[in-house]
């Protein structure tokens, strides 16, 4: 009996070192991993804050204090924190009805999520201006109302909306479909109303999905450069984001500003990393 359980102890060690590399190429599948890493991400953030603090750190704090890097900060943010709570409801809904229903035009439904990751964001923003510029569709009627959509803040916000909002529904649908609709039927079964069954039933199995769409969508609104690019009218304190301002000064020849504009997005984005991490590793344990 102990030689048989031995014999397929070996048989099992057997398989298990015919199915891993040897040590030489996992030692160079994680250098070159690591290489690729130091080259292309952890020396150009390097690079950011060396440049950021060349004048010293009086200069440094000079330049993100000045009044439209603060502006700019202000707009990314704003349109962050609208841009990301109403991706949130859209992504809840649709993910909702395509993980839970079926209906005529949910694979078309499906694909226009995708939209964004497919149209450049440039060419998002120049629909924005056909859309709603002095001369586009709907322009007049806009004009006639005094109305500003486009070069002014509610277009940056509308931009901001459309290349973000993929993210939350994308990562939550997943969720939903895995977790089938066996419980919901349950509640409903016992009594449940509908918004009962939400928020004690669906939201929880959903909750570290929906989160790490939101940390996602955060991450890409205040990232976003093309179609906000189009939209902005690039007008200083006024209509530019970091990033557009960022691009200002680095065009102006105003290097050291630039680079510490750049580091506020860095730290943004490093805080993104984070909480992401964190519900990565919460979504593992639980």
């Amino acid at each position: 009996m102990a030689g048989h359980v031995r014999a397929r102890t070996g048989g099992a060690a057997a398989r298990e070192r015919r199915l891993t590399e040897p040590a030489a190429v996992r030692w160079v599948l994680v250098a070159i991993a690591l290489s690729f890493l130091a080259l292309f991400l952890v020396l150009p953030l390097a690079a950011v804050f060396v440049e950021a603090f060349d004048d010293g750190a009086d200069a440094y704090v000079e330049a993100i204090r000045e009044p439209d890097a603060r502006s700019a900060l202000l707009l990314t943010l704003t349109a962050a924190a609208i841009a990301v709570p109403l991706n949130v409801i859209f992504g809840v809904c649709a993910g909702w009805a395509i993980a839970k229903f079926d209906f005529r035009g949910k694979n078309l439904l499906t694909t226009l999520i995708d939209l964004p990751f497919a149209v450049s964001p440039v060419i998002a923003g120049m629909v924005f201006v056909l859309l709603f510029g002095r001369q586009g569709f709907l322009g007049p009627w806009l004009a006639e109302y005094d109305l500003r959509i486009v070069f002014a803040v509610p277009g940056i916000v509308l931009a901001t909306i459309f290349v973000s909002f993929p993210f939350v529904a994308r990562e939550i649908i997943p969720v939903m479909e895995a977790a089938g609709t066996e419980e919901e039927e349950a509640a409903r079964v016992l009594g449940a109303g509908g918004l009962q069954t939400f928020f004690r039933v669906t939201l929880p199995n959903i909750k570290w999905g929906l989160l790490y769409g939101a940390i996602l969508c955060s991450a890409r609104a205040m990232g976003e450069f093309g179609a906000v690019s189009v939209v902005s009218g690039k007008i200083r304190g006024v209509t530019n984001t970091l990033p557009l301002h960022v691009e200002i000064l680095y065009n102006e020849y105003m290097f050291q500003a630039a680079f510490a504009v750049a580091s506020l997005l860095t730290f943004l984005a490093i805080i993104t990393l984070v909480l992401k991490t964190i519900v990565e590793g919460r979504v593992q344990s639980g």
